[in-house]
């Protein structure tokens, strides 16, 4: 784990925006295709406005959530929603946005197409990755009804997810995938985050789920 603070969140999502770009480029000339993972929440926003702005192929970058609540574009609580608001404009209006929810009853209806459709773009380029103060990441919650399949080295692609913190249903990508990305990024912000990853450094993954990331993350934070 590399540990980066920044004196101020401006500073924080200026540099990882600029990480961020230059590792989607190098992939893109090498390559021909990049591929990106973002979080929900409000938090990446800023992330998301600056990214937008930047001049790249991005037809040839495929974009993903880490995890989506089972949720209907149309829902406040929707993270793809947000990611076409913020993310999926200006420049960035052309990536190619890889669906993590699907017109189901639940989950468990469309997993398999959805991980179908992710798979092509492993290994993720580039990776970033919220926090919670309960240490979970993505939809990996402590006590997640799936935690022990999600955080296996089997583990499929794709993970259907149920907990007491979750609110609703969720998919998200599994601790392999997560941890197999070319560049982790974990972004948190605030004393409360901070400490809470402290703690997550010395307990294991069943109870600190974002301990399953990282050993190759760098942690960028800001007050």
């Amino acid at each position: 784990m590399e540990w980066r603070p920044y004196p101020d969140r401006e500073a924080l999502f200026l540099s990882l925006a600029q990480q961020i770009a230059g590792q989607l480029g190098q992939a893109l000339r090498l390559n021909g295709r990049a591929s990106l993972s973002v979080p929900g929440g409000t938090t990446p926003g800023p992330l998301f406005d600056l990214l937008s702005g930047v001049d790249l192929a991005w037809p040839q970058v495929a974009v993903m959530l880490n995890d989506e609540r089972w949720v209907p574009e149309t829902s406040p609580r929707s993270n793809t929603a947000l990611v076409r608001r913020r993310l999926l404009r200006g420049h960035a209006a052309g990536a190619q946005l890889v669906p993590m929810r699907a017109d189901a009853p639940t989950p468990e209806d469309a997993i398999e197409a959805l991980a179908a459709g992710i798979a092509p773009h492993l290994p993720l380029t580039c990776l970033v990755l919220g926090m919670g103060e309960d240490m979970h990441t993505a939809s990996l919650f402590p006590g997640g009804d799936r935690l022990e399949q999600a955080l296996a080295p089997d583990a499929p692609v794709l993970v259907a997810m149920r907990a007491a913190g979750a609110g609703e249903p969720r998919v998200t990508l599994s601790a392999p995938v997560l941890a197999g990305a070319l560049h982790i990024h974990l972004l948190i912000l605030g004393a409360a985050k901070r400490d809470a990853l402290e703690r997550a450094r010395s307990l294991p993954p069943h109870l600190a789920p974002v301990r399953a990331v990282l050993d190759n993350a760098i942690v960028h934070w800001a007050e």
